[in-house]
């Protein structure tokens, strides 16, 4: 029985409700200038981004999924007027300007708009032609040269995934790892503190926004309703994990198991969820290159115990998932059937990063068709999307989308 606003109690319970983000003019607010600063390594056409974007959402509403949108339930949660002011001066305090001339300027310029217009500017970011600033002769324009932008665009956004994960009847709000993407958690936390939807109703926060150590939802896999992984990677921290797994424990959540699994630390396998997701009961993808040639990698075991947390390290990962999950057995699915060529370059374009829907059927881009191949031999219903621009962003149907209630498994 499902019990409040967020209900994510596995990876593979049939989807029934998630937040996307369509892209929008911020992806075309990046130049190649600005890529790396933006964590893009190339830049989507937005009108094909788009197209292939409502595709995907359509692929989801037809199989039974409510589909919510970022922008438009952050403009519902700012409809008292104080909320609204505490979160503009928030934004722009975390957009580098906590005070002076340049915040009042900012506040005044946002506040002249709707909400939901408001909250799209901000996430298109503002530029200092929006508000003439060389008319009122501000010195901060200056300050940054030639730099477009008083406010940077967020277009990572459109992976709603990582900025906050449901866990349970809860969710972590995500302190992120760089400076471009860390004002996108400011909008989950406004939106389980103030919107009708999800305000007063329950939901734990079982990890806020205020920390130094980092933590990404790209990394945080449910695995069941006790049993929660998460990824040692590149977005988040060893000491991140054992900070949520502790909170986890002693706030009867329901998880008394988190697995940390080690992956390398790079840009093509930012997150665990690009080289490994739970796809049905005792199956998964994997992207061969985070396991030796006998499929060890390092991994830890994590329990409450009388004096804190419990770890014990591990290296054959078929067995801890074997034990942990109480499985005889388990399908480990190789991104691009592991072909040395086929399967770096799909997992490169997210081969790996599915999105289940229900058990043994997921959501993938239609461009990995090998990988796809594969999983339909191991039995799984595959619906393929549209892809081509997409993918620039490195994030698959996965990263594109935050679950907030699934079906309990019956099993």
């Amino acid at each position: 029985m499902m019990a409040g606003p967020i209900n994510v109690k596995s990876e593979i319970g049939k989807l029934k409700a998630v937040i996307l983000k369509r892209p929008g003019k911020e992806v075309e607010n990046i130049t190649p200038d600005t890529m790396p600063r933006l964590l893009f390594d190339d830049i989507p056409y937005l009108p094909i981004a788009q197209k292939e974007h409502d595709n995907f959402a359509t692929v989801l509403k037809q199989n039974g999924t409510e589909v919510l949108y970022l922008d438009d339930l952050a403009a519902e949660s700012l409809n008292d007027a104080a909320v609204r002011q505490e979160f503009l001066q928030r934004i722009i305090a975390e957009s580098g300007f906590k005070k002076g001339k340049t915040a009042e300027v900012l506040q005044n310029y946002l506040n002249s708009f709707d909400s939901l217009t408001m909250v799209q500017r901000i996430m298109e970011g503002v530029r200092k032609e929006d508000i003439q600033l060389k008319s009122i002769g501000l010195k901060e324009a200056s300050e940054d040269g030639d730099y477009p932008f008083l406010m940077d665009p967020m277009p990572n956004l459109y992976f709603t995934r990582d900025p906050a994960a449901a866990i349970g009847e809860g969710v972590s709000i995500n302190r992120m790892t760089f400076a471009a993407r860390r004002r996108e958690s400011l909008f989950m936390e406004y939106i389980i503190a103030h919107h009708e939807r999800f305000a007063n109703q329950g939901v734990h926060v079982w990890r806020n926004r205020n920390h130094d150590t980092r933590i990404e939802g790209g990394d945080e896999l449910v695995l069941n309703n006790h049993v929660l992984a998460i990824g040692v990677s590149q977005r988040t921290s060893a000491e991140a994990i054992q900070d949520i797994a502790g909170n986890l424990f002693k706030n009867a959540s329901g998880y008394d198991t988190v697995v940390a699994i080690k992956i390398p630390h790079n840009h093509a396998m930012m997150h665990l969820d690009t080289v490994f997701t739970m796809i049905n009961y005792d199956q998964f993808t994997v992207h061969p290159a985070i396991l030796t040639k006998d499929g060890q990698v390092d991994s830890w075991i994590l329990h409450p115990a009388k004096d804190g947390i419990s770890i014990e390290h591990h290296r054959d990962l078929k067995q801890v998932l074997k034990t942990v999950l109480d499985l005889d057995d388990l399908d480990l699915i190789p991104t691009g059937n592991g072909d040395p060529i086929v399967a770096p370059r799909e997992q490169w374009n997210d081969g790996s990063n599915t999105l289940a829907i229900a058990p043994g059927e997921v959501v993938t881009y239609n461009r990995n068709y090998v990988s796809n191949e594969i999983l339909r031999k191991h039995g799984l219903k595959v619906h393929e999307i549209l892809s081509s621009e997409l993918s620039r962003g490195r994030g698959g149907p996965r990263c594109m989308s935050m679950p907030i209630v699934r079906e309990d498994l019956k099993k």
